[in-house]
């Protein structure tokens, strides 16, 4: 299936889409401030348009953008609406059976779902309550689940598309829609009273003046700047921890807690938190 054969299926089934890097282009056909096509060697999921605010349900679009173009496709997960204004939510598994696993931990069994298989696992696509405020936090699944998930402001590459490896995303079964999420799933990813969904901002306001400021950096960046406007942050907070003005923890907790809001996967932000640290240990 091509990348416009499988886009039209996506936009036909209630999927919204949008253009996405080709590993087979010349170079990066990604945007964002901050990325650099030229040098850019994490081919194949870059957005090639601002992705919060354009995507298409439009076939007419989707030839525009796909017919004749080498680009993949990726679904605006933020964009999609289910059943009684349920939202997307897709779970996507560094492995193969991490959510399944996950579910045993919790005391339950996976819900089978419309799963794409990728080049690492699986992204499995749910539908979540229309209230359930859910975005690219882990929640309480951080430790208990190798992968990450794409909520509200978050994005996936879609079927028929290429890895940089050369796999092909593959439907695992195209007449399985997504099911409803499991409320073990739903309850487990809602932040909790420690780390609110802008949390991040809860602990400066407690009088923390620096790393409020440094928050709203990462909170407002925009797509394609956000793991560099990140890291920026992250190593001045931590030039603050040196002074004695603010604690390790609560630093990497605010700033990773921003960043899943912004739209980072909460695993890629807390690596560059990370990053952030050891440069200031060095």
């Amino acid at each position: 299936m091509s990348t416009l054969d499988s886009a039209l299926w996506l936009v036909r089934h209630g999927f919204s889409v949008f253009p996405a890097d080709h590993p087979g282009a010349g170079q990066c056909t990604g945007i964002g401030r901050g990325h650099d096509p030229e040098t850019c060697t994490d081919r194949g999921k870059h957005p090639c348009v601002p992705f919060t605010r354009v995507h298409t349900l439009d076939e007419r679009q989707v030839h525009r953008w796909f017919d004749g173009q080498l680009r993949n496709v990726a679904v605006a997960v933020g964009a999609c609406a289910g059943p009684g204004g349920a939202r997307l939510l897709v779970v996507d598994s560094d492995r193969p059976g991490a959510i399944e696993n996950a579910a045993s931990a919790f005391g339950h069994r996976h819900t089978p779902t419309m799963r794409v298989h990728t080049a690492k696992g699986a992204h499995d696509y749910y539908w979540a309550p229309a209230g359930a405020q859910l975005g690219n936090g882990l929640g309480q699944l951080r430790g208990k689940f190798d992968g990450d998930v794409r909520g509200s402001r978050g994005y996936v590459i879609g079927p028929g598309s290429v890895h940089a490896t050369g796999t092909v995303y593959e439907l695992a079964d195209p007449e399985q829609p997504p099911a409803s999420a499991p409320a073990w799933l739903v309850t487990a990813l809602q932040p909790s009273a420690q780390q609110p969904p802008r949390g991040a901002a809860s602990a400066p306001a407690r009088g923390s003046g620096p790393l409020l400021a440094l928050v709203r950096v990462v909170l407002e960046s925009p797509q394609g700047a956000r793991n560099n406007r990140l890291y920026w942050a992250a190593c001045r907070a931590f030039e603050h921890c040196r002074s004695g003005q603010l604690e390790p923890r609560a630093v990497a907790s605010a700033l990773a807690d921003a960043a899943t809001h912004a739209g980072l996967p909460e695993a890629e932000a807390r690596k560059t938190i990370t990053s952030a640290y050891r440069r200031g240990a060095r």
